[in-house]
């Protein structure tokens, strides 16, 4: 029984893996080349710093991104809403880019925030599934995002809709990286530490 039991949770971990890379596929094969092209220009050119800035899962995905985007010399880092909506906007100043991270669109922290944004002048960029929302109304610029279907049964874990965010702006952010001519010596400025720190300095000789 315990075999049985087994295999069967294997071969379900096996399928979860299976339609998440396939929803990743669909997402690569209907990407809309000037939203890409747009989203691109606009961390590319932002002269100030990139936040960015979601709830729940959208937040844990928001804080990878912000993440990436520092290892290839992009300043960007994660704002709480709550901590934002209680003084923390106060960072945020006009050169800079905000990115909220919204799967439905209708997060009432981030609605909170962007009338401020607005007031300060600083861009606004609503990545979500939907284009119905207050939200998307009010951000100048909207990146949609949207999969098919979540792997789990209720269509409800937003489990390969946060991948399918990730991988695209992990794409966009090697995307960048290639063509600011990042090399493995400002890598590894920033980047000292652990394996990849080792790796970098063996490479360089630095």
């Amino acid at each position: 029984m315990d075999r049985v039991k087994n295999k069967t949770g294997f071969d379900s971990v096996k399928t979860v893996l299976q339609k998440e890379a396939a929803e990743i596929q669909k997402l690569a094969d209907h990407l809309n080349q000037d939203d890409v092209n747009q989203m691109l220009l606009l961390l590319n050119e932002c002269n100030g710093k990139v936040i960015t800035c979601g709830c729940g899962t959208s937040g844990a995905a928001a804080k990878k991104i912000a993440h990436t985007l520092n290892c290839i010399n992009r300043p960007a880092f994660f704002l709480s809403p709550s901590d934002a909506l209680h003084g923390g906007m106060g960072v945020l100043q006009k050169d800079d880019l905000i990115i909220f991270f919204s799967k439905g669109g209708h997060t009432v922290e981030l609605e909170s925030m962007i009338d401020s944004c607005k007031k300060k002048g600083i861009r606004t960029v609503l990545v979500t599934e939907t284009e119905e929302s207050n939200l998307a109304q009010k951000s100048d610029f909207l990146l949609k995002i949207k999969i098919d279907r979540e792997p789990d049964a209720f269509n409800m874990l937003a489990t390969a809709s946060t991948l399918a965010v990730i991988a695209l702006f992990d794409a966009m952010s090697i995307t960048l990286a290639n063509h600011n001519g990042y090399t493995k010596e400002e890598f590894l400025v920033i980047h000292p530490g652990g394996e990849v720190g080792e790796r970098l300095f063996a490479q360089t000789g630095n």
